[in-house]
């Protein structure tokens, strides 16, 4: 096999080709790790080794690490570095799924850092959310769902007190709230919409992700029984994770 000097060289030699060394820098990304040289969860070189190694630029290397995350092939951590990935994590749109059962289902480790878990009182906006009068009592919990200790989803939930009123004495490192609440509430009608957004600048350093990164937020609304269990932000960053309708 060449290696990735004598890939770069003779890019630059063959200019008629007119392949870019960042193409060629994507091939030999893609050709190690097909070949299984470098495994999935492997940390790959980063663009200053890149640059000290092969001489090529800066930008180069940034915008072939870059696309290669774009598409999946590679998943990038800000302050760890690029990583192979798995294949995209998928979310299928119209139900409401486990985090955690999803991770294990594909195969990766799931847990959780509890940023916040809190009694407040709702405002206006958050007492039309729940159907409750303004000034109610509401749990708040904020947490970072992990796959493989790699951040993938920021939950920011809103749960109504009167319907369940144990909310903030879970240990959500343990379980997560999607599966207390169903457990102790069944869902009988789920409320969702999609958009694409970049994060705020301390979901972006939960998220390990760079300030100009795509995300994909979710914003759910559940019911049981009772009336509105929950109103829940649900981060994602694009380059991460795809979210699926049948």
């Amino acid at each position: 096999m060449q290696t990735v000097e004598n890939q770069v060289e003779k890019a630059r030699d063959e200019q008629a080709s007119d392949k870019p060394l960042y193409v060629t820098l994507k091939d030999y990304v893609r050709s190690r790790v097909e070949t299984g040289e470098w495994s999935i969860g492997q940390r790959v070189p980063s663009e200053n080794e890149l640059v000290d190694l092969l001489g090529v630029s800066r930008m180069t290397a940034n915008r072939a690490l870059r696309e290669l995350a774009d598409e999946g092939f590679l998943v990038r951590v800000q302050g760890k570095g690029s990583f192979v990935a798995s294949k995209k994590r998928t979310s299928q749109f119209q139900s409401v799924p486990n985090i955690a059962d999803e991770i294990t289902r594909n195969g990766g480790v799931h847990t959780a850092n509890v940023i916040a878990l809190r009694m407040e009182t709702a405002d206006a906006q958050l007492a039309e959310a729940l159907a409750i009068e303004i000034g109610s009592p509401v749990s708040h919990s904020i947490m970072v769902h992990a796959d493989d200790s790699i951040p993938m989803q920021i939950e920011d939930r809103f749960v109504n007190h009167a319907i369940v009123p144990h909310y903030i004495e879970q240990d959500f490192a343990r379980t997560t709230p999607n599966g207390y609440l169903t457990a102790v509430a069944p869902i009988v009608r789920a409320e969702q919409h999609i958009e694409a957004v970049t994060a705020q600048p301390w979901e972006c350093k939960l998220l390990a992700i760079s300030k100009t990164e795509p995300c994909l937020l979710v914003r759910r609304r559940t019911w049981s029984q009772g009336g509105v269990i929950s109103s829940v932000r649900l981060l994602y960053p694009g380059s991460r994770y795809r979210l699926y309708s049948t």
